[in-house]
């Protein structure tokens, strides 16, 4: 959007005009519904098809089709609902801390990183279903849901994040729908239409945007706190019972913390995508990419530091269930995965990304890659290997009881969740701007006019 003080010759200027021609046709290109479309969704939909056949089953028999028994009563759907949630917080820290903070280079990234937000926190939601024996009940939980209990405050929050997330996605388009609306003439009836209804009528004048303006920044703001409770309110759905390795006082900032990594990693995936797929290196370069690596540094170290005191605190006192906890994790069942995780997903990541060969889009698309693969994996870890030692001795039960193994039908119902969120990715970014029209025009007219005023 334009800033408050943007010069009115600089609005109006015949070097304006043309740079929203240039870009809005390179943007442009890649929102139509083309054979390839066609093609990928109709291939999402046989195998979300295919899986959602597998939850049919799972409805039809109980969980019983699952691994989940009285041991271990949360699994692979709640390790995968703690991830979408993690993941869609990436919205707050691009649009917010770092837009409020005044990064202006995250201007052509921050649509990305909406989109990726509002995909996940709306999968976020379903996925929870799944682990649900009786999902006919979910009403019960706002009908009849207490103060009490923080799934409750979950649903809540979660809800909330979803719908502030689809406004900071939807709010700054405005002024692009309305530049597209006439030059989109080839594309389908209802696209043209739904751009002219969803413009509001757009006509770029100074009041519109200074109430736009306006209406972002509190939602920027707003958004903020909301994001934190959304992971905190999440983290104590563990932390509030005294189970060993969920009994922290600390899950909420840890919880926090990996979700910055888990998120801004998807975002970097995202951006590869569409550099390539969408031929956008001019706007999504090479200096965006060596920016975000750096984020990520940043927010992998802190992690890090998160993951020394989760254990670091707990291996000093050494209480009797945490030591059975951690000899799991360090040396134990559990520990190839731990181990792996920690160092292919946070330390090794970390290192290679301080040398600026590994900045680069390819190298940094696949060490994002092995972090956002490592942000399930943790998940995983911090939901499982908990419940497999309970204060209470188990007994009498079947020796395949003891240890955790996600069944067919939960990976089928889990990569259900996974092709929604890919889904809804590719429609916002295929029917709408990708990238930010207006706003990209706007930078580089200001760019060669300081350019010119300085020579």
């Amino acid at each position: 959007m334009k800033p408050d003080k943007m010069e009115e010759s600089i609005i109006t200027s015949e070097r304006y005009i043309k740079k929203i021609d240039s870009v809005s046709s390179d943007i442009l290109r890649n929102v139509r519904i083309n054979r390839g479309f066609i093609l990928w969704m109709g291939f999402l939909s046989v195998a979300l098809a295919a899986t959602l056949f597998a939850y049919t089953i799972q409805l039809k028999e109980g969980l019983i089709v699952t691994g989940l028994r009285d041991v271990t009563s949360w699994g692979i759907y709640i390790a995968n609902f703690v991830f979408f949630v993690a993941t869609s917080l990436v919205g707050m820290l691009i649009s917010s801390v770092l837009g409020l903070s005044g990064a202006k280079w995250i201007k052509p990234i921050a649509r990305i990183a909406e989109i990726i937000a509002v995909a996940f926190a709306a999968v976020a939601g379903l996925v929870i279903i799944s682990d649900m024996g009786r999902p006919d009940r979910l009403p019960n939980v706002f009908l009849f849901g207490r103060v009490q209990s923080p799934i409750l405050w979950d649903v809540t929050v979660v809800t909330t994040y979803f719908f502030v997330s689809l406004l900071l996605w939807f709010l700054p388009m405005i002024p692009d729908l309305a530049i597209s609306r006439s030059r989109i003439s080839d594309r389908p009836k209802f696209l043209i239409k739904a751009y002219e209804i969803l413009s509001f009528n757009w006509i770029d004048h100074k009041k519109q945007y200074e109430i736009l303006n306006q209406a972002v920044r509190v939602l920027l703001i707003l958004i903020i706190p909301l994001a934190f409770a959304i992971h905190t309110v999440t983290s104590w759905l563990f932390a509030v019972t005294p189970r060993g390795g969920w009994d922290s006082s600390i899950f909420g900032p840890y919880f926090i913390s990996g979700a910055f990594v888990s998120g801004t990693s998807a975002v970097i995936i995202a951006m590869y995508f569409f550099r390539v797929n969408y031929k956008l290196q001019k706007y999504l370069t090479e200096d965006h990419f060596e920016k975000i690596a750096r984020v990520l540094v940043l927010v992998s170290i802190i992690y890090i530091y998160f993951n020394i005191n989760e254990f670091l605190v707990p291996g000093y006192k050494l209480k009797s269930i945490d030591a059975v906890h951690l000899k799991e994790l360090f040396s134990g069942h559990y520990a190839p995965l731990f181990w792996s995780v920690q160092l292919l997903g946070l330390v090794i990541p970390v290192i290679l990304l301080l040398f600026r060969r590994m900045r680069k889009p390819f190298p940094l698309l696949i060490i994002s890659g092995f972090v956002l693969m490592a942000s399930w994996l943790k998940r995983f870890i911090i939901v499982v290997p908990p419940q497999a030692h309970p204060f209470l001795p188990v007994q009498n039960v079947p020796a395949e009881w003891l240890v955790y193994k996600p069944t067919l039908i939960e990976s089928a119902v889990t990569t259900a969740s996974l092709i929604l969120v890919i889904m809804i990715i590719t429609i916002l970014s295929k029917l709408f701007p990708v990238l930010p029209i207006q706003e990209i025009a706007e930078e580089e007219t200001r760019a060669e006019a300081e350019q010119l005023n300085s020579n």
